[in-house]
């Protein structure tokens, strides 16, 4: 039974959540602001995190960026607005996914369920590019030796990519096979999520040589030269 840590601070939306969630077969923990849920959070590890974006005190955005200062636990913003602020803010944060307001149960269970299956074990290989040792048995990433703290949508990203040397893939393909969804308008998922993993396997993150930019189509993952 996952567990889940909702930070929401409205009363009416977080009681239904919960209680839609723990329908759905979830363990559910609740906070009503970024402190107290930071708080929960150094007392008990969930799996995932359900976390509003509009907080009294510190918001979602701010709690987002201190859970990933030293952790990888995969988080969903709640957001009332789709626009581009609030959606690129939060993924550059560190979120893995999104929810717009209102928000229904069923549709909330899918993604959170999407979300845990990118920490699933794969198949008993290992892909090596450079530097990079991606083992896919083990779940785990090296560069030059030393382990690398992914998110599980981070990893997940890379794993597609890796299935796929030199293949290049749009935005849509990894959508889908990545986010397990494939509006449009979340391609912002794919952008900030390879900003973010370029920023942990790359060298130099603004002269990426593994995952590069296919130009009008997507990304693709090279061995360097």
């Amino acid at each position: 039974m996952p567990s889940l840590l909702l930070i929401e601070d409205d009363d009416a939306i977080r009681t239904a959540l919960e209680l839609s969630l723990t329908r759905q077969g979830h363990r559910v923990a609740t906070a009503a602001s970024g402190e107290d849920g930071l708080k929960l959070l150094r007392e008990q590890r969930p799996d995932l995190i359900v976390l509003d974006v509009m907080l009294p005190g510190i918001d979602g955005f701010e709690v987002c960026r201190r859970i990933r200062r030293t952790d990888q636990l995969p988080i969903i913003l709640l957001t009332a607005r789709s626009d581009d602020i609030d959606v690129v803010v939060g993924l550059e944060s560190g979120a893995d996914d999104y929810v717009v307001k209102p928000v229904q149960g069923r549709v909330l269970d899918a993604r959170i369920r999407a979300v845990l299956r990118r920490g699933e074990r794969e198949s008993n290989d290992s892909a090596t590019f450079g530097s990079l040792v991606i083992d896919r048995a083990a779940m785990t990433v090296t560069k030059n030796g030393e382990d690398l703290q992914l998110t599980p949508t981070e990893l997940r990203l890379l794993l597609e990519l890796s299935r796929r040397p030199g293949q290049a893939l749009s935005r849509q393909q990894l959508l889908r096979l990545v986010w397990e969804h494939d509006y449009l308008g979340d391609s912002r998922l794919v952008d900030a999520c390879v900003q973010r993993l370029r920023a942990k396997v790359e060298d130099v993150p603004s002269s990426p040589v593994l995952i590069r930019t296919v130009r009008g189509v997507g990304y693709r993952l090279d061995a360097p030269q």
